[in-house]
């Protein structure tokens, strides 16, 4: 599991004035939130989260934050982020706090392995879900759900239920939906030409 520090600071006033004041300046308004803690208001460099959450882990990324004392050495993960609809800069963030020692809900990425066969008979792979929810301790969150697409043929599909967990990992569901797809036309078998019939005569 991916891990990182971030710098923060106490933000004592809220309201969405604060928030335009601080966005100004080139920061971030955010707040930690989380079971058995007050949510916190605090702010941040946009500069350091995005470095925070640039591994292959993403929003998984445990973040551990610095420098606010009553967030002071808290873990962390990014839980909503939204960015500016023209600018695409960020306007506030959300951490949710996670105890270390109790399993949490993760979204994990689809990695698809492999090339299909379905894809090379001229078929087109559709990924239906590109996150799979896994539930696990903070520390055993995995990267990716690999999945290989080798051995499908068009018309072939894989399901949740089909999906092995990783190692200290399971994964929820109450229907068993379709993870991905080979869609397509499968080729009409070839009419076998020079064939001659032999037609019975009477006696």
């Amino acid at each position: 599991m991916a891990n990182a520090e971030l710098n923060v600071t106490l933000r004592e006033e809220a309201g969405k004035g604060v928030a335009r004041k601080l966005r100004a300046q080139g920061l971030v308004p955010a707040v930690v939130y989380g079971k058995g803690i007050e949510p916190c208001t605090i702010t941040v460099e946009p500069k350091a989260l995005k470095k925070a959450v640039s591994s292959e882990a993403g929003w998984n990324t445990l973040i551990t934050l610095k420098g606010a004392a009553p967030v002071e050495g808290k873990v962390v993960v990014l839980k909503d982020l939204k960015l500016h609809a023209l600018r695409r800069t960020m306007v506030c963030a959300d951490f949710h706090a996670i105890d270390l020692t109790k399993k949490g809900h993760f979204m994990i990425p689809v990695v698809t392995v492999g090339t299909s066969a379905g894809e090379k008979a001229g078929g087109m792979l559709q990924i239906l879900r590109h996150e799979i929810e896994v539930i696990c301790l903070p520390f055993a969150v995995p990267q990716s759900i690999e999945i290989d697409v080798s051995a499908l043929d068009i018309g072939d599909n894989v399901h949740v239920a089909d999906i092995t967990a990783p190692e200290g990992c399971e994964i929820p569901y109450d229907a068993n939906f379709t993870i991905l797809m080979v869609a397509g036309h499968k080729p009409e078998a070839e009419e076998v030409e020079g064939e001659e019939v032999e037609e019975a005569g009477g006696e």
